[in-house]
């Protein structure tokens, strides 16, 4: 399942439980891909507007910086305005390189640019996490130079 973008995107659903087991995380791995989707599209369409709709009122973030161990921010507003920035960034633009959901959880590879070529990019992942359908919790790494 491609989510608007070149980035292969992969659904992992447990081949072990119950019936019920199973449908539930089928579900639940359906709802993830569509935010994590809807996610992806606001740093792709640099449109930040769909953001908190999105993100849950006690969200965390955990992000690639100041180096080495990132900052936490806390709550909608604050993750918000975060990702707005990040987003609108002028003359940047991210590729996504591929996008992994399980159940609740997705795995988001990513190349962030700057300008021309391999030397104005940096290569990451957020591992994010969804609950009733609203980002709960995201952690961000990037590859330092």
């Amino acid at each position: 399942m491609n989510i608007d973008n070149d980035a292969q995107t992969v659904e992992c659903v447990p081949a072990n439980g119950s019936a019920s087991e199973r449908v539930r995380e089928m579900r639940l791995t359906v709802e993830t891909t569509d935010v994590i989707r809807r996610f992806n599209n606001v740093f792709l369409r640099h449109d930040p507007s769909a953001l908190p709709e999105l993100i849950s009122p006690d969200c965390v973030i955990e992000s690639i910086k100041p180096a080495p161990h990132g900052a936490q921010l806390i709550g909608r507003d604050a993750c918000v305005a975060n990702w707005t920035e990040i987003a609108t960034a002028p003359g940047t633009h991210f590729d996504l390189e591929e996008v992994f959901v399980a159940g609740d959880r997705a795995i988001i590879r990513w190349r962030f640019c700057w300008g021309e070529g391999e030397a104005n990019s940096s290569r990451g992942v957020n591992l994010m996490r969804v609950r009733d359908g609203l980002i709960v919790e995201a952690m961000g790494y990037a590859k330092g130079a």
